[in-house]
């Protein structure tokens, strides 16, 4: 506090790219990939910095920046954190993690922000099935053994793919990003708002626009069936410590019951016995309405 005044310094680092792999931890076997954009940036209580050019409670951009790939995946912070995650991790545990961090570690950090955007890898399917990475060194061994047994008319395996190591491990970039910022004071509560950012839908039929205002302006003609293509960001937030235990799985969810609601039900009017997309949107959101 100077002359009545509170001074409070933020500076951060953004840009801070990351990435994991978890081997075979996915759904069937398949490796799991995630690619993080991360942007720190620290509230701070360092007054002698302006004053007297005193920096020894400045946390340097440098330090954000290997803390975020330590933690998240080992122990050297975003990168020492980065190295810490030895399970499948979401972006906001991670976003948590490296607000702690920060709040806890740093005496004169009085609030983290820290945002992440996540690239949209997809595993890629390959005549209905996942791609797949064969072991091609064992099964060039079994190959081997395969052909002596033969010689000796030794009994042979019944699926020679049973005893091949394979990994799912073919992704392809999709379009919709998986967002998140985490707020957390030192001595204050957590709030984390997440959401999908650039989600891009086409729907060919079942879509109609009427019952507008219409005056000498208006020229579109009502009607009750159109093409309709839109870019969606939906954004949900999460300040209950019951519900951050909860939330980290959401996004999946979220998505995917948002594409359920947008291209199943058809979007206009209200009817009486059906309801729109509109209204189910708004009851997944505000759930308590």
């Amino acid at each position: 506090m100077a002359g009545g005044f509170k001074l409070e310094q933020q500076h951060g680092k953004g840009r801070v790219r990351v990435s994991r792999v978890w081997r075979k931890a996915g759904e069937g076997g398949a490796d799991v990939i995630v690619e993080w954009n991360v942007s720190i940036s620290l509230l701070s209580d360092c007054l002698e910095a302006y004053t007297d050019g005193d920096n020894s409670s400045i946390v340097a951009t440098d330090t954000m920046k290997n803390t975020v790939n330590s933690l998240p995946l080992l122990s050297f912070y975003v990168y020492a954190k980065a190295k810490e995650c030895t399970e499948v991790e979401s972006p906001e545990s991670f976003a948590i993690r490296l607000a702690k961090h920060f709040t806890s570690f740093y005496p004169k950090v009085t609030t983290a922000i820290i945002s992440i955007v996540e690239k949209p890898w997809e595993q890629v399917v390959v005549d209905g099935r996942p791609h797949a990475h064969v072991d091609f060194a064992k099964l060039a061994k079994l190959e081997h053994g395969r052909q002596h047994k033969l010689k000796s008319n030794a009994s042979l395996p019944n699926s020679w793919s049973e005893l091949v190591s394979i990994s799912l491990g073919g992704f392809k970039l999709g379009s919709e990003k998986h967002t998140t910022e985490v707020n957390l004071k030192k001595f204050g509560a957590l709030r984390l708002i997440s959401g999908i950012q650039g989600l891009s839908l086409l729907k060919t039929t079942q879509s109609g626009f009427e019952g507008f205002i219409r005056d000498r302006y208006t020229l579109l003609p009502e009607t009750k069936e159109r093409m309709l293509a839109t870019e969606v960001t939906a954004l949900w937030r999460a300040e209950s410590p019951a519900l951050l235990g909860a939330h980290f799985m959401l996004a999946g969810f979220l998505l995917a019951d948002l594409l359920r609601i947008l291209l199943d039900r058809s979007s206009g009017p209200v009817q009486p016995v059906r309801t729109g997309p509109a209204e189910l949107l708004f009851r997944l959101c505000c759930p308590r309405f």
